[in-house]
């Protein structure tokens, strides 16, 4: 049985046990929420976005174009916006996070999402508005207790367990080393400049590929990943 047989049918099992808890359907949409703020049109197959958003600051010149669409870009992989990670670099805009809106309704979110400011109304279904909003409302974790915001590197994490997951689950499309597939940074790389993506990434997936979603195993297998793949080759 191929590895990636063995991860699809190892998550499968967890999904099945989980949803006699009713816990399940829950995990899967915040785990498709996830994606959708990563890169929502390619999610659910939409044009690539033209021109930059409205909404994009003005004083930052240097992103344009789609990726200005994307939630992430305004509001950071680690979801505190001004005050995380973009509060300086090429991403910096001035806008607040979303970490307030954890544990708030999802009426409130959907309603933010189809306002003016963020123009999205009848650009995605009713299912990608839910499982956007269950993702910010439901699927946050505390990062700082997981990622030092001064070294970068992972807290409290297993890098023989995060080994373990690597192998099995990561290994055959990323490589013994990280570095691949072609055209993507190492992970090794990656991981020690910007983990709060890595670690995003892997409780949910990439968005339009067949990466698996680590999040219904807990965020400490997630966390144990980060820091083995902090310790691959940076090249």
């Amino acid at each position: 049985m191929e590895i990636k047989q063995i991860a699809s049918w190892l998550l499968a099992l967890t999904f099945i046990a989980c949803s006699q808890l009713g816990y399940a359907d829950e995990v899967s949409s915040i785990v498709r929420g996830g994606k959708l703020y990563d890169k929502w049109y390619a999610v659910i197959g939409a044009a690539k976005p033209d021109g930059t958003h409205p909404a994009w600051p003005a004083s930052n010149t240097k992103k344009k174009g789609a990726t200005t669409h994307r939630c992430k870009s305004c509001h950071g992989w680690d979801l505190m916006g001004k005050d995380g990670a973009y509060a300086s670099g090429s991403y910096k805009t001035g806008i607040s996070g979303l970490t307030q809106l954890q544990g708030a309704s999802n009426t409130k979110v959907i309603a933010a999402l189809k306002a003016s400011t963020h123009g999205y109304a009848g650009k995605m279904s009713d299912e990608d508005f839910t499982d956007l909003a269950n993702f910010v409302t439901k699927g946050q974790f505390d990062i700082d207790a997981v990622i030092d915001r001064s070294s970068k590197k992972a807290k409290n994490g297993n890098p023989s367990k995060g080994e373990s997951y690597y192998n099995t689950v990561c290994m055959n499309c990323h490589g013994k080393t990280g570095t691949e597939p072609d055209g993507m940074p190492a992970l090794g790389a990656l991981s020690n400049k910007n983990p709060w993506e890595v670690i995003q990434k892997v409780m949910n997936g990439q968005p339009d590929s067949e990466m698996p979603a680590m999040r219904a195993f807990g965020l400490q297998v997630s966390v144990d990943i980060l820091s083995y793949v902090q310790t691959l080759p940076k090249e």
